[in-house]
């Protein structure tokens, strides 16, 4: 079961559409992949980790009343847990895209 909620509408309607074909081999392995250019917004429904896979992710999560929102880029082997409820918005940091996974804390 996933545990995080795609916030961007554009980015949720384009799942269905992927074929086994068209999905690179790492995706199949339960990793996912955001392209050059591309961001999103993550919103944790349970405590999850993200972990970075392969290039670099820029992760921008939402500021709460005990921590301030601070950028953090985050390079292949590198994670960080995600609160239930919190909120990210991640962006692949160069032109190549990157590779990672979202489980559960």
């Amino acid at each position: 079961m996933s545990t995080a909620v795609c916030t961007n509408p554009s980015l949720a309607s384009l799942a269905p559409t992927r074929t086994a074909a068209a999905v690179p081999p790492a995706v199949r392995r339960g990793a996912w992949q955001i392209a050059p250019g591309e961001a999103m917004s993550l919103k944790a429904r349970s405590a999850s980790v993200l972990r970075v896979r392969q290039g670099r992710v820029w992760i921008t999560p939402d500021a709460t009343s005990a921590q301030p929102s601070e950028d953090l880029v985050l390079a292949p082997g590198e994670s960080m847990t995600v609160a239930a409820g919190q909120r990210i918005v991640m962006e692949a940091w160069d032109g190549y895209g990157a590779t990672y996974s979202w489980d559960p804390a």
